[in-house]
């Protein structure tokens, strides 16, 4: 890390970086001890960041590792806060299990299905 580097609080950046829909829930994820710098675990949100720092946390089932390459200036659009880190987590495995299959016929009939079967019904019995 360079001397003199711009920092930037952690609940911050990880809000300009829109990793979290608000600066509270981002606080909340660090308060909690749910993100790391650099390994080492943070619990306060006002933690520095600056570039180069590499953050560790969860979001959603997966896990992110990120590098941060500039701390922000504000909370732009996607594509600018794209330009903010540099994505180290390995791609989401491609779901290789076999597609649904088809429904056959099996299982509660339809509403025409039962009319079928009440007129069906019917004549039989007269």
């Amino acid at each position: 890390m360079a001397e003199g580097a711009v920092r930037i609080r952690l609940d911050k950046w990880l809000w300009h970086a829109r990793f979290f829909k608000t600066r509270t829930l981002a606080a909340r994820q660090v308060s909690a001890g749910h993100v790391r710098v650099n390994g080492k675990r943070v619990s306060k949100p006002a933690h520095a960041v600056a570039p180069q720092d590499v953050l560790t946390f969860a979001q959603g089932d997966a896990v992110k590792v990120v590098r941060v390459l500039d701390p922000g200036t504000r909370r732009g659009p996607a594509p600018e806060a794209q330009t903010l880190y540099d994505d180290l987590s390995e791609p989401a495995p491609r779901d290789t299990s076999p597609p649904a299959p088809k429904y056959e016929g099996k299982g509660r009939p339809t509403k025409r299905d039962r009319r079928k079967l009440d007129l069906n019904a019917r004549g039989t019995l007269e």
